[in-house]
């Protein structure tokens, strides 16, 4: 594995891919969980796991409590990889930093090759949400119930202690987010989303479109808001075939 910096892991360096894909995490994610990504799109697509400070190798570092300051890193770190197309995957949280992110690299003067957003509503759809203000008991019983981490770790207290700063910080980072108005991105936008997701309904998810010049797809998958855990194979084939489109 290689690193540049504390918030990119490069499991499958390959300098002469044609396209780099910048992969962020959910709330309470971290860049381990793109691992299987980038061996499954390796040689031809170089991942960029993006790691949030708080958890994992970086588990010393305060975690971050706004979208803002995710996208000031994220867009600080990747800045050295735009030599060559720079692509954007985002599930939950991580779509939410990925287009601010994308709209950060647009107004610097590189614009990257395309955003997927995946499980998460449009910007712009805003919803009145606390889990970041509930007792330890409460964020735990939501991480649950969205069934995107193993729920025997979660009993163990130590791993609790671990894992709900970062958790917390997370969902305080989206759940206060509000978009702001301005120039909208000029790359295409593919949105994928499960057909039942509490998160992001398909209206929601459908919104997207309103945030690009460029093309539009929304793409609906079997499945709650970790759908992509279950069709692993499905949504690989969808970003590589998305990819392919816009890369010679």
């Amino acid at each position: 594995m290689a690193t540049t910096s504390a918030w990119v892991q490069r499991f499958h360096p390959q300098p002469e891919a044609p396209v780099r894909l910048v992969c962020l995490p959910h709330a309470g994610g971290a860049a381990s969980y793109y691992h299987p990504v980038s061996a499954a799109l390796s040689p031809d697509i170089e991942v960029l796991a993006i790691q949030y400070p708080g958890r994992q190798n970086r588990r010393t570092e305060p975690p971050l409590h706004t979208i803002d300051g995710l996208a000031d890193g994220v867009a600080e770190a990747v800045e050295p990889y735009t030599d060559r197309p720079l692509a954007f995957f985002g599930h939950s949280l991580g779509a939410t930093v990925a287009y601010e992110t994308a709209r950060r690299l647009t107004k610097a003067g590189t614009p990257p090759l395309t955003l997927i957003a995946s499980g998460r509503r449009a910007p712009s759809r805003h919803r009145d949400e606390d889990v970041h203000q509930r007792t330890d008991a409460g964020v735990l019983a939501e991480i649950r119930r969205l069934g995107g981490t193993d729920t025997q770790l979660l009993d163990d207290p130590e791993i609790q202690a671990m894992v709900l700063p970062a958790v917390r910080a997370d969902y305080q980072a989206v759940e206060t987010y509000r978009h702001t108005e301005g120039p909208v991105l000029g790359c295409p936008i593919l949105t994928l989303v499960g057909d039942d997701d509490p998160l992001a309904t398909l209206d929601e998810a459908r919104d997207w479109k309103l945030h690009t010049t460029g093309d539009f797809r929304l793409t609906t998958f079997t499945g709650g808001h970790f759908y992509l855990n279950d069709q692993a194979p499905a949504v690989i084939t969808a970003i590589r075939e998305h990819l392919a489109t816009l890369t010679p």
